[in-house]
């Protein structure tokens, strides 16, 4: 059977979990006990130093350098008492992932002795080699300087024996060459802009704060079977593998019972990510077999952005002690639901009020409505920003393949704060403004407790949805630095917000009472973005027709979305809120090209490898083997009877013929086709040659091969297939 071909290899792995000593069977025992958070910062440091590293955190109060020097001290002595050696400045450089280099606090001292030491500079600032990062044309390969410096905002932890520092990373001349940096000016800027529009409703309010709860969709693939795939382990993807007989047509997968393996997996990784203070609080089954979620509570959204990042990283780690590998490319398997990771983001007050809550009140609903109008403007007026934000090679095979949201970038509501829009839209001024949004509806049945509606339906075809009391952006790909989608919609919110003051402040000026103005302007961008609002079913082909009519973008591809980064509206809009420069945004659209470009001609080189080296030779020698077999039928058969018995063969061998012949020349032609892209000038140029050229001989040869893949003899087929990836033994 084809469920035992790799046994032989899944008995080299020491399949037993390696052991580890957990602190207590208790998760709120052991929660954030690797973490340098305020409880332990209260333990180990001075009042004074408490009070400068509490007033960095809530009101961005830069710490004195004269304290610093406390604080790693302190840092270091909890650190120590946990066991850690070393420390690193922990930071997420444009590649995607995060970077560490680790010192140790080992420092000599005279007689041969030494100590260990940590001192306030080593805590606020290092300089790794920014040489070998992705820069975009911001440094030269020979200018090598670059630094770190640390985010107090984002509590230190502690893996692996390291006291990580969280960090921004700057190069010599000061643009940002991370994530962090960009995200942090955004919420700068978003707060400076809400906090200034809350006053108009409450004048207590003094800090707003965006907040994410994201969602990890996921893979696992038995380690052997994966380390057979070497297509797998280059590109995170198969490029070759016909569909099995049963996949996720039953969908009886989604929400079932979690197999034994994957809970032991699952409850480690909880266990690892608890002790980290990342408040996982959800893990289920996903669509797709060996498919599976985890979601976590809300957090402020740089501290979810860190832990989303710790978590992949954890994921890797723990599934390993499991004999699994983690899959987080947006597309591992064809024919199967991708992997997304939806970001569900809401704005909160210093005062405890959920900005996207609709509120009890006629007050509190035209504060909520007033925010809502502002939404969907920014999000109306940068569709195509938004969509560049998620743009990537892996997210392009899974936006609009029936499984995830389009590259049409679209905002869901609900019927019933549709119907309230519509009601503003239609009324002549403010008048007595009754906005009431709540759904005074139940679902009676008999012997089950009274099931409340909420305010709105959940539509999981849309792009951005608003689900209750927050936005899911759901297109965000499943491998991606979630910084990247927030810091554009905490930016482009912070613009309408602060287009929206001045336009009340001018219409107040012009005569007309404060809520008067609020109401005016609010129904305007109401009008004005109407056709970003789309209530129905966003996979069909009808939506796309209806999209192209409102004049809304259908960006497929990352070539074609990531120019809106460099657009004089994009370059406008950071610069006028510091979050980021010219400089700085050409040169991420230079790193995304160079990137979409070199994950495209990774696959590329694969699959030509895989199917020269593994798949012709294989299908060469079964073909022999029936050339053989069908000369022995001729030797043993008279003529009438060879002709009718050795059909088959025949049939089969010139099939074989067929797609080997078609697999060396496509394969032929493409190698040479890359070999023109590569001496391309411009990122761009270059990106656009392989999307267009390259890429389509990706679809043929797989036709090709996952043809021979049925043809062959199972027991000679040198890939595990996807019955044998896909389901968990």
């Amino acid at each position: 059977m084809a469920n035992f071909r790799f046994a032989a290899l899944r008995k080299t792995l020491d399949r037993q979990p390696l052991p580890i000593n957990y602190p207590s069977d208790k998760a709120s025992d052991y929660y954030g006990s690797m973490t340098f958070n305020r409880s332990v910062m209260k333990e180990y440091l001075t009042g004074e130093s408490f009070k400068g590293v509490v007033q960095a955190m809530d009101k961005g109060v830069r710490i004195d350098r004269n304290i610093t020097d406390q604080i790693a001290s302190a840092m270091k002595a909890w650190a120590m008492n946990k066991g850690v050696t070393h420390y690193t400045h922990w930071f997420h450089p444009l590649t995607g992932s995060t970077a560490e280099k680790h010192d140790a606090f080992i420092s000599p001292i005279e007689k041969g002795k030494a100590i260990e030491e940590f001192q306030g500079n080593a805590l606020i600032q290092q300089e790794p080699d920014a040489s070998s990062f992705p820069n975009g044309g911001i440094r030269s390969t020979f200018e090598a300087r670059g630094y770190t410096a640390w985010d107090p905002t984002s509590p230190a932890f502690i893996i692996q024996n390291t006291l990580c520092i969280p960090t921004i990373f700057v190069s010599y001349t000061g643009e940002s060459l991370d994530y962090k940096t960009p995200l942090l000016k955004s919420m700068q800027a978003l707060d400076i802009a809400t906090v200034d529009v809350c006053k108009m409703f409450d004048k207590d309010i003094e800090k707003v704060y965006p907040n994410l709860g994201w969602e990890q969709e996921y893979f696992l693939v038995d380690t052997a079977l994966y380390l057979a795939r070497p297509d797998l382990v280059l590109t995170g993807k198969t490029v070759f593998g016909h569909s099995s007989a049963k996949d996720q047509q039953l969908s009886d997968h989604y929400f079932g019972t979690i197999h034994n393996r994957v809970l032991a997996f699952m409850q480690d990784l909880e266990i690892e990510s608890h002790m980290l203070g990342i408040p996982l609080k959800t893990r289920h089954n996903e669509v797709a077999p060996s498919q599976f979620e985890c979601a976590p509570v809300f957090e402020e959204t740089n501290i979810a952005v860190d832990h989303n990042q710790l978590l992949m990283h954890l994921m890797d780690v723990v599934a390993r002690r499991h004999h699994f590998n983690v899959l987080l490319h947006e597309k591992p398997y064809d024919a199967v639901n991708g992997s997304g990771k939806h970001n569900n983001w809401s704005m909160s007050t210093d005062t405890g009020v959920n900005l996207l809550s609709p509120g009890k009140n006629p007050q509190e609903n035209f504060r909520f409505i007033t925010i809502l109008a502002n939404i969907l403007k920014a999000v109306h007026d940068n569709e195509e920003l938004m969509r560049a934000s998620i743009a990537s090679a892996g997210n392009d095979l899974r936006l609009g393949a029936n499984e995830a949201p389009p590259a049409i970038i679209s905002v869901f509501v609900g019927d019933q704060i549709t119907a309230t829009l519509e009601k503003i839209e239609n009324m002549p001024s403010a008048g007595n403004l009754d906005t009431t949004t709540e759904k005074d509806i139940t679902i009676d049945i008999p012997k089950i407790p009274e099931i409340l509606f909420d305010n709105t339906d959940r539509n999981r075809t849309s792009p951005f949805a608003f689900t209750g009391n927050k936005f899911e952006f759901r297109a965000v790909g499943s491998a991606a630095n979630t910084a990247k989608p927030m810091f554009v919609l905490n930016t482009i919110m912070a613009d309408q917000l602060s287009k929206f003051k001045v336009d009340v402040d001018t219409l107040i000026e012009k005569g007309l009472k404060k809520k008067d103005a609020m109401f005016d302007v609010a129904k305007r961008y109401i009008i004005e973005s109407k056709s970003i609002r789309f209530e129905g079913n966003s996979y069909s082909k009808e939506w796309e027709k209806e999209a192209a009519r409102r004049g809304l973008s259908n960006n497929r591809t990352t070539p074609e979305a990531l120019g809106a980064f460099v657009s004089e509206k994009s370059i406008d809009l950071f610069e006028r809120h510091n979050v980021m420069t010219k400089t700085e945004l050409e040169a991420r659209y230079s790193i995304k090209l160079e990137k979409y470009t070199k994950k495209i001609q990774i696959e590329s080189r694969t699959m030509s490898d895989l199917a020269t080296n593994h798949i012709l030779p294989t299908a060469i020698n079964y073909q022999n083997r029936l050339i053989e077999n069908t000369k022995g039928l001729k030797e043993v058969l008279d003529s009438k009877s060879f002709v009718k018995l050795s059909k088959n063969q025949l049939n089969t061998i010139k099939d074989i013929s067929n797609h080997i012949s078609e697999i060396k020349e496509y394969v032929e032609q493409m190698t040479e086709a890359r070999k023109k892209a590569n001496k391309l000038d411009g990122d761009l140029e270059k990106a656009m040659a392989y999307k267009d050229i390259i890429k389509d001989f990706f679809e043929i040869i797989r036709y090709h091969a996952d043809k021979l893949e049925i043809l062959v003899d199972d027991e000679m087929w040198p890939l595990p297939k996807y019955r044998e990836l896909l389901f968990i033994k």
